[in-house]
């Protein structure tokens, strides 16, 4: 599976109704709400923000939603072209500004499935990966050492606190891990606390 890195954007016009496709990287389905919300507010002239969202490290969890458009007409066939898209932890919000004519169930199913198809020549993805999150707790004599270990195994930090001891979240590849987990404990001998987050 491919996973969306940045938001990508794009437009296109179907019998005067412009149709703005945002596609937005989420990896939590309780950020959806959020998300939506957000380009709700960018856009608070339009009738209409539809969204459909794929997410999970396999891509099967969905969302998606008619947003007062007729029932099935315009997340159901938004998510069908995300679903083939092979793409997952990402979230298409397809914003409608009503031209004046109607569209009809047909024209809507086929406008809002060609808005998603529309962004997705522009999408930045990556291969998705499993990676882990890991906590470490040490004292500040081992750290410039630690920060070897990271580099050798492409480890991320995420977030450093810097109080009697350091803590540091970092997020390494799942494959890597036993490795980088061997050589922090060969480093610290005992000194440095190693646990899993989620």
């Amino acid at each position: 599976m491919l996973s969306l890195i940045r938001r990508a954007e794009t437009e296109i016009i179907v019998k005067k109704s412009r149709f703005v496709s945002i596609a937005l990287p989420c990896q939590r389905s309780e950020d959806v709400k959020a998300l939506v919300q957000s380009v709700r507010k960018e856009h608070e002239g339009a009738n209409h923000v539809v969204h459909a969202a794929v997410l999970g490290q396999m891509g099967t969890i969905y969302s998606s939603s008619d947003d007062r458009e007729p029932k099935n007409t315009a997340g159901r066939p938004a998510l069908e072209v995300l679903k083939g898209s092979g793409i997952t932890n990402i979230l298409v919000c397809i914003v409608r500004y009503f031209g004046g004519t109607l569209l009809g169930t047909g024209g809507l199913v086929k406008a809002y499935g060609d808005a998603v198809k529309a962004v997705l020549p522009l999408l930045e993805t990556e291969e998705l990966i499993e990676k882990k999150r890991v906590n470490l707790i040490l004292s500040y004599d081992l750290y410039t050492q630690l920060k070897r270990i990271f580099e050798k195994h492409g480890a991320s930090i995420e977030e450093e606190n810097f109080d009697i001891n350091i803590s540091v979240a970092v997020l390494i590849r799942s494959d890597r891990f036993d490795g980088f987990k061997k050589d922090v404990n060969d480093l610290g001998q005992g000194r440095i606390d190693i646990s899993l987050l989620d």
